[in-house]
């Protein structure tokens, strides 16, 4: 019997689950999320554009001395044409709180999304033509760093893939968090590719909460589950969701895998203070 489009993604994001960080293809995965939460979708055409835009920044950077030989301002530049000036991808500045915006099949059709989903298209981009490249967890808005022999070039996807100095994240961070706020050290930490994945995924399940779809919220945390199946935290939201479901066998499931991941610390103990509430509930 042939697999659903929503159990063959499903199985794909448990198989990158089981790979080393390094190993994951970016977009790839993204897509495979993507076609949970839009089975209807053409996912084939969004891996058709997803290949076009690797030749096209292939093609870009090898045209361009500066940028291949290690200038990443430069670097910046060719990436920020290609998939802004020739591709046409921008950030959704009118329905941002859209979902679509998070679903990469959905950004390949409408051509507009997330700062995490637009720097997904980023690091396919600069992977594909052979430059390093992170994202940045910056607070409230996610950039991306590209990097060169001489340092490296943060950006901001969001807004067409300019360049960002010092002023320019220190007048970012009083706009998210106030004007009090001021440029602090661990602001510009680097990611690794399941943080970008999660992150993605992160903006789904928050809009699902605040749209009281607890049971959606849920099913978005156990397929961030299938890619990252060591976070403790992810184990810890999805047992308390399954709590507030009444699904307490699923809760306790869920809340003592996190205390195995994570045995100690606060989180622990007022983990192990539900579980012995909801033990009392099944006897």
């Amino acid at each position: 019997m042939a697999l659903s489009p929503e159990d063959e993604a499903r199985a794909a994001l448990a198989a990158a689950g089981q790979l080393p960080d390094a190993e994951i293809e970016l977009a790839a995965v993204a897509l495979q999320f993507a076609r949970i939460d839009a089975p209807e979708a053409d996912w084939r055409a969004a891996s058709a554009l997803l290949s076009e835009l690797a030749q096209a920044a292939v093609a870009a950077a090898a045209a361009d001395p500066a940028a291949d030989a290690g200038d990443a301002e430069r670097r910046r530049s060719v990436l920020a044409e290609v998939i802004h000036g020739r591709f046409g991808f921008g950030g959704d500045t009118e329905d941002y709180e859209n979902l679509d915006n998070a679903n990469l099949i959905r950004v390949a059709e409408r051509r507009r999304g997330l700062p995490v989903a637009l720097g997904i298209l980023w690091l396919h981009a600069a992977e594909a033509a052979g430059w390093a490249a992170h994202g940045v967890d910056f607070p409230g808005h996610f950039l991306l760093a590209v990097e060169g022999g001489r340092g490296q070039a943060l950006v901001d996807v969001f807004a067409g893939g300019a360049g960002l100095q010092a002023p320019d994240l220190r007048a970012l961070i009083k706009r998210i968090e106030g004007e009090r706020a001021e440029l602090r050290p661990g602001l510009v930490r680097l990611m690794d590719k399941r943080a970008v994945l999660l992150r993605l995924q992160n903006n789904i399940k928050l809009r699902r909460l605040r749209a009281q779809d607890l049971a959606g919220a849920l099913a978005c945390s156990e397929d961030m589950l299938r890619l990252a199946p060591d976070q403790a935290l992810l184990w810890r939201e999805a047992g308390l969701m399954n709590q507030r479901l009444d699904r307490i066998a699923a809760a306790l499931g869920c809340l003592e895998r996190s205390l195995e991941l994570e045995p100690e610390g606060p989180a622990a103990s007022r983990t192990r203070l539900v579980v012995e509430e909801l033990r009392h509930r099944l006897n």
